[in-house]
């Protein structure tokens, strides 16, 4: 892979690794902070941080997407397919981001929505209640998923470039 792309890529994987931290981190426990809920009430607080959530899920298929084409665009420049591990963990990534922001996050919508409407019953609360924090643990361990294969595939780009074992094709640095 030209340097410029592994430039571009350390680059692209950077910012979704800042971003991923920064949400998981920063904005999640910040939102839903004590002094936070002095101010807004929880299901306010809550659509506050699904409309975030709906953002950073974007701004993790820009990054998964950009990740994918600059790894293609070394493939073909060096006429050689990537290590599958790598190739595997990106499209691992990019499926988790999907499943979360495309099955997940709307999942958790509908049951805060149930969870606050007016016109539900106790029984529909709690069963939204119980739902909503099964589907957040699943979408909380996702998350962490992501991040720690952000973290891998970040250290893999950052890592001095080298040989690789031994085939029929030509060395090539990915």
């Amino acid at each position: 892979m030209p340097q410029v792309l592994r430039v571009i890529s350390l680059f692209v994987v950077a910012i979704w690794l800042g971003a991923t931290v920064f949400f998981t981190l920063g904005v999640g426990p910040g939102l839903f902070s004590a002094e936070v809920l002095q101010l807004m009430p929880r299901y306010h607080v809550g659509r506050v941080a699904q409309v975030l959530l709906r953002s950073f899920f974007w701004l993790q298929i820009a990054c998964a997407g950009l990740s994918v084409l600059l790894m293609l665009a070394g493939w073909a420049y060096a006429s050689r397919p990537p290590r599958r591990w790598v190739l595997g963990l990106l499209a691992a990534l990019t499926a988790l981001v999907l499943l979360g922001g495309e099955s997940i996050q709307p999942r958790l919508r509908d049951l805060h929505t149930v969870m606050y409407a007016p016109d539900t019953t106790l029984d529909q609360k709690t069963a939204a209640t119980q739902g909503f924090r099964r589907w957040h643990a699943v979408s909380q361990i996702g998350n962490l998923f992501v991040l720690l294969g952000v973290v891998v595939y970040f250290i893999h780009l950052a890592a001095p470039a080298g040989p690789r074992p031994a085939s029929k094709y030509p060395v090539a640095y990915y």
